[in-house]
């Protein structure tokens, strides 16, 4: 009954029940599904599940955890500039600095020393 009414159920990502994806139509219902009464099983069942819920959750907090720690074991503080310290610029990314010099790996990594002029954001500085 169960397997019965999830796949008759339309679901939210394809706005379609699961058999009526798989065969085209919805099955015909020849019976009345009954609401009233007990099943002992199932007060059983409900506290199981949400055993299940709360050990789920609990693993992927640790494992969230785990992760965050990971990741951050290799970050370290933003420096803090000032405006008026010196500071050398990567020449990674500044291909114009390379045009007409060959090869790029005698080139140098990193030029200046340059003044910061301003602190737009924690990211951004003008030179």
């Amino acid at each position: 009954m169960a397997e019965f009414a999830y796949n008759n159920k339309a679901h939210t990502g394809t706005k379609v029940s699961p058999f009526e994806a798989n065969s085209g139509q919805n099955p015909r219902m020849r019976f009345k599904l009954r609401k009233k009464g007990k099943f002992k099983g199932v007060e059983k069942f409900v506290k199981r599940m949400k055993e299940v819920q709360e050990e789920a959750k609990a693993a992927l907090g640790k494992a969230h955890e785990d992760m965050r720690r990971y990741a951050n074991r290799h970050r370290a503080e933003a420096v803090g500039y000032k405006v008026r310290d010196l500071v050398l610029l990567s020449t990674k990314d500044l291909k114009w600095q390379i045009v007409g010099q060959s090869p790029e790996k005698l080139v140098k990594q990193f030029v200046g020393p340059y003044k910061i002029k301003a602190i737009i954001s924690s990211n951004v500085v003008e030179l």
